[in-house]
């Protein structure tokens, strides 16, 4: 068996490296007796070309529809009959494969995610299939106009860069992808250097590392693709789409840098204060005083290139114009008063308690381990992650605030009867 080239250690986080670029990452987690782990893969649609869009998406379904040694059947029961579970998700910039089980159950867990992730059979016929469950997920995502305003928006937000594209693809590109092009994308991004495998709950680095080696230190390495660099900041600008309904969508946003940069703290507890509960602003004053609202809140995103925060609302047509001056008025006194002492305080406690009550998932845990990972982030335990957003300054959250959530410079979107 291949001997690990390279081990971190720091606290109950270790890492190792496999020689042909796999990295293993762990969290033992001694008060649980469960883990989750994963396999996360360097392949998301913001690495397709205009030819594949939706590909990493299609591929990720694709999976599970049968492999060498397993059928569909036998994959969706590996794991349930153990009481455990199997999921898959597939983002801008990566493919993920999990499972949770009982510690005792890792092995089968680890040999079920090597399966899906290295032997998939990718049958055309199954192919076929599949492609009308795609299909469908589009249609469903057209059909809910609360979801659909964020793929226009991104479009817009984004001008032409790939993370702009949609996950899910388009009807044209789902329709004429080929078997053939799933078998290359498979065979040229599902390699070594591409793959993060981590594991977080009850469990010993050493031994998962013998299992993991068992299963994927055969694979051949490659190298991690690029996303092209983009500008953050404002693009600005509004774009209104017609569509029928009893309610118009909007969409707030702006670029910012990407996660691994320093505004990602101030950034962090700005929206949370901005629209982040039914304490914030946003709330207290579209909804609570004015009515004009039953959702809205603020969110953040943030990739490797660079990221965005913005705001959602649905309200009557006939109060669009006036949510849409609120929300910029809002947009305005943050931009131009960032946070007082006070409110600056309460949100820091609101977000470590956030932080805290996730990470008694072991779930949380490991997507907060593969993450930094993921972004090339420092590692932080918990202890370090909590003081990072202490050690935010009045003068850092002011000056995010001037920057990023600037009403001139934030691009709205509008969806809605009569947005046109």
């Amino acid at each position: 068996m291949p001997r690990a080239a390279a081990d971190w250690t720091r606290g109950d986080m270790r890492e190792t490296t496999l020689p042909n670029g796999v990295r293993i990452l762990s969290e033992s987690i001694p008060g649980v007796r469960s883990v989750t782990a994963g396999v996360w893969v360097r392949q998301g649609a913001a690495h397709e070309s205009e030819e594949l869009l939706g590909a990493s998406h299609l591929l990720e379904h694709l999976v599970f529809k049968g492999t060498k040694r397993r059928s569909p059947k036998e994959i969706a029961l590996s794991l349930e009959r153990l009481g455990g579970s199997l999921d898959a998700f597939t983002s801008r910039e990566h493919t993920s494969y999990q499972a949770r089980v009982l510690t005792e159950h890792l092995p089968v867990a680890l040999d079920v995610l090597a399966d899906i992730v290295l032997e998939p059979l990718l049958r055309a016929e199954d192919l076929d299939l599949e492609r009308e469950v795609v299909l469908e997920e589009i249609s469903g995502m057209e059909d809910t106009p609360d979801d659909l305003v964020f793929e226009l928006h991104a479009d817009a937000l984004w001008g032409g860069h790939p993370y702009g594209r949609s996950i899910l693809g388009t009807r044209e590109s789902v329709q004429g992808m080929s078997a053939g092009a799933l078998h290359d994308l498979h065979a040229t991004r599902y390699l070594g250097g591409e793959l993060i495998i981590g594991a977080a709950g009850y469990l010993e680095h050493e031994a998962l590392v013998e299992e993991v080696s068992r299963h994927f230190a055969r694979i051949p390495g490659g190298a991690a693709p690029e996303v092209p660099t983009v500008a953050s900041g404002a693009v600005g600008g509004e774009r209104r789409v017609a569509r029928e309904g009893v309610q118009t969508h909007l969409v707030f946003g702006m670029r910012t840098p990407p996660r691994s940069a320093e505004e990602r703290f101030p950034l962090t507890l700005l929206t949370a204060a901005f629209g982040g509960g039914m304490g914030s602003r946003l709330f207290q004053r579209v909804r609570e005083e004015l009515g004009l609202a039953y959702a809205v809140y603020s969110f953040q995103s943030f990739f490797s290139r660079a990221g965005i925060v913005g705001v959602y609302l649905g309200t009557r047509p006939e109060w669009a114009d006036r949510a849409a001056s609120v929300t910029l008025g809002e947009y305005r006194r943050l931009a131009e008063g960032g946070l007082g002492d006070e409110e600056l305080a309460e949100v820091k406690n609101q977000v470590k308690g956030q932080v805290m009550l996730s990470l008694e998932s072991t779930g949380a845990r490991l997507l907060r381990l593969v993450g930094s990972a993921l972004f090339g982030e420092p590692r932080l335990t918990l202890d370090e992650l909590l003081a990072a957003i202490d050690g935010v300054s009045r003068a850092d959250v002011g000056e995010c605030a001037a920057r990023f959530f600037d009403p001139e410079g934030q691009t709205l979107l509008r969806l809605g009867p009569g947005a046109a």
